[in-house]
């Protein structure tokens, strides 16, 4: 079950990173990491990412181009994979969704659908478990890696990514780690939530 107030998550004790400086810290902590596990929690319900070509296809309304990139995005889902496992990294992957599905998770569970075929641990939180503790504003966007180092990643209002703010004060990373723990244990495998409630979806209105 989960608990009713979320844990702190004060701004002047983690330290602001800009786009490329936390992109580069990630990847470069994610690869360092042997026989640990790794944590996101993704609340908003629209990004605008960037570099993906299936994401400016769902701009343009063509949805099955879309669809048709993720499949071919296939074999380096299992060349990830395949690393993690080599390092003992496993990722779980808690996805907040609100009903009905906007076009930008409509598309996203599509890819996080083929994502678990590959091994990655995904669950389906619907928004009403997390709103006794949102009493006070949405839940952070969120990765842990392997329980020592939390980044909030930040997006401005219209979606697009603004960098980070990194924790590493186990005060404040193990809190959110059993937290984001809890949202994992409480939430729904992607493979049946997909198979009722994203499979049946007539194709989503460009955004």
């Amino acid at each position: 079950m989960l608990e009713v107030q979320m844990p702190a998550l004060p701004v002047e004790r983690g330290q602001r990173l800009g786009n490329e400086e936390y992109l580069r810290d990630f990847r470069a902590r994610d690869a360092a990491i042997r026989n640990g596990d790794s944590w996101k929690l993704e609340r908003l319900q629209h990004f605008e990412e960037v570099g993906s070509p299936s994401r400016d296809a769902l701009r343009r309304g063509d949805w099955a181009t879309a669809l048709r990139l993720f499949e071919e995005g296939r074999g380096n889902l299992r060349g990830i994979q395949a690393d993690e496992e080599a390092r003992g990294s496993v990722f779980h992957r808690v996805r907040v969704v609100e009903e009905p599905l906007t076009p930008y998770v409509q598309w996203e569970l599509h890819s996080l659908q083929i994502s678990a075929e590959y091994g990655e641990r995904v669950r389906i939180l619907p928004a009403q478990a997390v709103a006794a503790a949102e009493a006070g504003g949405l839940l952070p966007e969120l990765t842990i890696q392997d329980g020592k180092v939390l980044f909030h990643v930040l997006y401005t209002e219209a979606g697009v990514p603004d960098g980070a703010i990194r924790f590493t004060d186990p005060d404040i990373v193990d809190p959110w780690t059993a937290y984001v723990r809890s949202a994992y244990a409480a939430a729904e495998d992607i493979a049946s939530y997909f198979d009722r409630a994203v499979a049946p979806l007539p194709a989503p209105p460009a955004a």
